[in-house]
C-alpha cells in the first residue's frame, strides 16, 4: 500500500523590524535560508517587515511606488536564491497616483515570479484603553480588492492585521476558494495580549481554514512595542505552532515550521458544513 504523501511544511518568520530597510532585508534573507534547510515549501513574514516605523518624514525617505522600489526585487531574488515561496506579510508603498501610501502585500514563487499582491483593506483609526493611539487613514489609503492565490500549500487568501477584525472579509475568501488565510501583523501589546490568540482561533473555526499569522514582537527603534505569539492555527482551531516570548531569536528572528494538512479543511467543513446551512437558512440577513 503506497503511503499517503507528507503534507507541505510552511515556516513563519517571527521579527522585531526597524528602520532601516536594509538590515530588515538582511535578516529576511537569513530567516529564509533558516526556512528552506528546514524543509519549508512557503516562508510568511510579518505585517511591515521591511520597514517598521510610524515616524512619517524619516520613512518618508524610504518609500517609493512599487515599480522604483529595490525591495519587490530584492525578495524577488531572495525566493530564487532558496528556492521557497514568500509571504512578504507586507510593506509600505507610495500608491501609483503617489498621493498616499499603501500597505501591500505580495506573493513570490520560488522562480521569482510574482504570484499575487494585496493592499490592506482596514486602516487601524483607534484610540486604545493603554492610552495609544493610531491613524493610519491619515498616511495610508484603504485597498478595495480581495485576492486569493494558488501556492504550493493550497489557495491561500490575502489579509492584513486589523483585517483580522472583519469576519465578513474571511467568509469573501473562502467563497473564493481559500483553503489557508494569511494573517501578517504588528499588533500592539495591548491588543495582542487581550485579542490575538481569541480572533485568530474564531477566524480558522469560521472559516474552516489554516489561519497563517506571522507577527512582530518586541521592543522597536520606532519606540512601539509589538505583541509577538506567532500562529499557525489549524481549521478546527487547535495551535499548530506558536512563537513564545523569550524563545532564542538568533539572526533576528523567530522561525515556527509546522506542516500544513491539505485535507484538513475538507474534514472539517464535512463535520460542520457551515456552507450548506447557510445556503438552507430561511432568513435574508
Amino acid at each position: 500500500m503506497t503511503e499517503a504523501p507528507a503534507p507541505p511544511m510552511i515556516a513563519l518568520v517571527e521579527m522585531t523590524s526597524g528602520i532601516d530597510p536594509d538590515a530588515n532585508l538582511q535578516v529576511m534573507d537569513r530567516a529564509l535560508a533558516a526556512a528552506a534547510q528546514a524543509g519549508a515549501a512557503m516562508a510568511f513574514f510579518p505585517e511591515m517587515s521591511v520597514l517598521l516605523d510610524r515616524d512619517r518624514a524619516r520613512s518618508g525617505a524610504h518609500i517609493a511606488r512599487e515599480r522604483d522600489s529595490g525591495w519587490l526585487p530584492a525578495l524577488q531574488a531572495m525566493a530564487r536564491d532558496h528556492r521557497i515561496w514568500i509571504h512578504s506579510g507586507s510593506a509600505p508603498f507610495l500608491a501609483d497616483d503617489g498621493s498616499r501610501r499603501v500597505n501591500r502585500s505580495h506573493v513570490i514563487a520560488a522562480d521569482g515570479a510574482v504570484a499575487a499582491a494585496y493592499d490592506k483593506i482596514h486602516m487601524f483609526d483607534v484610540s486604545l484603553p493603554s492610552g495609544e493611539s493610531w491613524s493610519e487613514s491619515s498616511s495610508y489609503a484603504g485597498g478595495e480588492s480581495l485576492a486569493v492565490v494558488e501556492t504550493p500549500v493550497g489557495l491561500l487568501g490575502l489579509s492584513v492585521c486589523y483585517d483580522l477584525r472583519f469576519p465578513e472579509l474571511y467568509r469573501a475568501l473562502v467563497d473564493r476558494g481559500a483553503t489557508l488565510i494569511a494573517i501578517p501583523a504588528a499588533f500592539t501589546a495591548s491588543t495582542g495580549a487581550a485579542h490575538w490568540h481569541v480572533l485568530m482561533r474564531a477566524r480558522a473555526i469560521e472559516t474552516g481554514c489554516h489561519v497563517l499569522a506571522a507577527a512582530q514582537a518586541g521592543t522597536h527603534e520606532d519606540g512601539r512595542t509589538t505583541y509577538g505569539h506567532s500562529l499557525a492555527v489549524a481549521p478546527w482551531g487547535e495551535i499548530l505552532g506558536e512563537a513564545m516570548p523569550g524563545d532564542p531569536a538568533p539572526g533576528g528572528f523567530r522561525l515556527v515550521v509546522v506542516p500544513v494538512d491539505p485535507g484538513a479543511t475538507e474534514s472539517v467543513r464535512q463535520a460542520i458544513p457551515l456552507a450548506r446551512s447557510r445556503a438552507n437558512r430561511r432568513i435574508t440577513l
